[in-house]
């Protein structure tokens, strides 16, 4: 849900996000990552903007990875492939704080390829920087400050000040969900207006994605204890040719 909240805020607020990460606040589109001849895959929080001079492309780690040096030089490769004249901005940011070297690495090296990207550790950035920008407000808890729980209240301040009740209603969902990371429950909701949160059309979605997200899991038991499809579709409320998809994704994974 953390990926979903950050993906969110990126492509309903790219202004923002172009104003911290790019200096100006350049209108930006979303590219689709089919765009970039990559597979139809479901990454982590990986979201490609681009603007009529460049691509912004920003990816969202809770936590390091060992093969994010290379996924980024592969991104910027396709992007080359696709648009050579048009430069490619990347930043890995990261959400939680950890102590593993991974988060300091900044390049790709093999024989003689060499590729560089930015990276933003958001527990060194100061909290007082995001609650500049609506869209960057979520991110604040997560910044370098010396009580979060107040950065959080100040966050959830502004919130308050934005006039629209959607636009209101998704930061102070993002807020909660990024908060998650660095409080625990009951000081979020006794901080934020848990009213306001479910009215979210992001706190929603996160809802559904995790509900459809069961379903599928208990349908794959079901597959495994040899149910057929047909029972497993008015088992779990999943139509037929869902439940067929993931038949085939198990008949198609290797026997532990």
């Amino acid at each position: 849900m953390y990926d979903d909240a950050c993906r969110f805020l990126a492509e309903h607020f790219s202004a923002d996000f172009a104003s911290w990460l790019l200096g100006k606040a350049v209108t930006l589109t979303e590219l689709q990552p089919s765009e970039l001849s990559l597979d139809p895959i479901r990454a982590d929080a990986l979201i490609f903007l681009e603007s009529d001079e460049a691509i912004l492309h920003i990816e969202f780690q809770t936590l390091p990875k060992d093969n994010i040096p290379f996924r980024v030089t592969d991104y910027r490769l396709r992007g080359y492939r696709r648009d050579s004249t048009k430069p490619m901005h990347q930043v890995v940011i990261y959400l939680k704080q950890t102590a593993s070297p991974l988060v300091y690495e900044t390049s790709f090296t093999m024989e003689r390829t060499r590729h560089e990207f930015d990276v933003i550790r958001l527990w060194e950035q100061p909290a007082s920087l995001f609650l500049q920008y609506p869209g960057l407000i979520p991110f604040a808890v997560l910044g370098q400050s010396a009580d979060a729980e107040e950065t959080l209240r100040q966050a959830a301040q502004r919130v308050d000040q934005i006039e629209n009740p959607q636009t209101q209603a998704n930061l102070m969902a993002a807020s909660g969900i990024l908060a998650g990371l660095k409080l625990d429950q009951e000081a979020i909701y006794r901080l934020l207006r848990r009213d306001v949160m479910q009215e979210s059309t992001v706190y929603r979605s996160i809802l559904a994605e995790g509900k459809e997200e069961k379903q599928r899991e208990i349908a794959l038991n079901f597959l495994r204890e040899g149910l057929s499809v047909e029972m497993v579709a008015r088992g779990t409320g999943l139509s037929i040719e869902e439940v067929q998809q993931l038949q085939q994704q198990l008949n198609g994974s290797p026997q532990s």
